[in-house]
């Protein structure tokens, strides 16, 4: 039988845990910081609904929460909704999420677990435990849904700012979109953990869970929502907005991204996804207020961003290509080749053959609204041809060799 680990009670680990990057703990932060300061070893969860193939930043900032827990000597899960993705988590939606198929699930989160493996150990001593949802949930009857069901009623339901709104504007609202919090809260019973971690957006779901596990097992269990990085207009950074830096990005386009970021993005970031202290934030915040340009803070988010992500390597060198190919108006040294089929190629077909852009329909977009150059001269005809020889530029930081 393997030896558990011990529980580490540090204070200042505890704080930072209770602190950093955390919306609300339920019932109380005290009654969670007691847990911990207990030594007791918990039982916690962080799960993920595999609607697209990679994990991005937003996953990042609770995969840090787990890590913290998991240093302490606590029992870590990565549950990975392999059922409930196929119901469609309604959270934020204004309208019916599509529904995947089981195929189209298991092959989005086919690297989910080297990805998380950056932040949290699968091996080793105390390992992180990789579960699926279908385990128990595809194993439900009718009789167990409807079990299920008693516990909520339909005005619990209603409440929810996304479906009043629905109701409200006369758009439909599925059956199986209130099924979904029930689901997940039924992760909580099947696994009687003691902690769920998540973003302040699934607190709905998350709170669900613990009134299951409540009734259902006369256990308690907590739940701490982390704050979520948004964007200008208040969206979360997230595979449906489109303004998300995927874990699978360039260091160099990740660097790219954080730097055409708001300056109301720096501080929050700094807290979310990285080591920097609180006092050096203070600091940032005091000279940010008194006029000091934020450039230099935006860079340096960039660059820590790219070192949290990738490596100290990767974090340098997109730093230095920053530096070249945007404030100096240089090409990068080191430019991606495109073998052409012939002589001359349409330019639209270069953009998507070569993955520059995913669709033909994009291509038409970007020639249009002249975000394409070839040999430093913009295109916006969408019939344009290129050849070998030519350098094909995209945006600011994207180039192309045409061999």
């Amino acid at each position: 039988m393997a030896t558990l680990p011990k529980v580490l009670t540090d204070k200042a680990m505890i704080d930072s845990f209770l602190t950093r990057a955390v919306e609300n703990v339920y019932p109380t932060r005290e009654k969670l910081g007691e847990l911990l300061v207990s030594g007791k070893r918990i039982s916690v969860y962080s799960g993920i609904d595999p609607t697209g193939p990679t994990l991005h930043l937003g996953h990042v900032i609770w995969l840090r929460k787990l890590a913290q827990l998991q240093e302490m000597g606590h029992r870590v899960i990565m549950l990975i909704g392999d059922f409930t993705a196929m119901i469609g988590d309604p959270t934020d939606k204004t309208a019916t999420r599509k529904q995947l198929t089981r195929d189209e699930v298991l092959m989005n989160c086919q690297r989910y677990q080297e990805q998380a493996s950056r932040f949290v150990r699968f091996d080793g001593e105390n390992p992180v435990e990789l579960k699926f949802n279908g385990e128990w949930l595809a194993n439900m009857s009718f009789a167990d849904v409807v079990e299920l069901s008693s516990h909520f009623t339909v005005q619990q339901m209603s409440e929810r700012d996304m479906f009043k709104n629905r109701i409200d504007e006369g758009r439909p609202v599925y059956l199986h979109e209130f099924l979904y919090p029930l689901m997940q809260g039924y992760d909580s019973v099947a696994m009687e953990v003691d902690l769920e971690i998540g973003g302040n957006d699934q607190t709905f779901n998350m709170l669900a869970g613990r009134t299951l596990l409540r009734e259902m097992k006369n256990r308690e269990k907590l739940v701490l929502t982390t704050k979520l990085l948004v964007d200008p207009s208040g969206k979360k950074m997230g595979k449906s907005e489109g303004n998300v830096i995927s874990l699978e990005d360039t260091s160099i386009d990740m660097y790219g991204k954080v730097m055409s970021w708001t300056d109301g993005m720096i501080l929050p970031a700094f807290e979310l996804v990285t080591d920097v202290s609180s006092k050096e934030m203070e600091d940032m915040k005091s000279k940010m207020e008194a006029g000091e340009n934020p450039m230099a803070f935006k860079r340096r988010l960039a660059k820590e961003i790219v070192r949290v992500l990738s490596s100290e390597k990767d974090a340098d060198e997109a730093e230095a290509h920053f530096s070249t190919v945007h404030q100096k108006g240089e090409k990068p040294e080191e430019i991606p080749e495109f073998s052409l089929s012939g002589s001359e190629m349409k330019l639209m077909d270069v953009l998507v053959d070569s993955k520059m852009l995913a669709s033909k329909s994009e291509a038409r977009r970007q020639i249009e609204q002249g975000g394409v150059k070839v040999d430093d001269v913009v295109i916006t005809q969408i019939d344009a041809m290129v050849r070998t020889g030519q350098t094909i530029q995209k945006g600011k930081r994207h180039f192309l060799k045409l061999v």
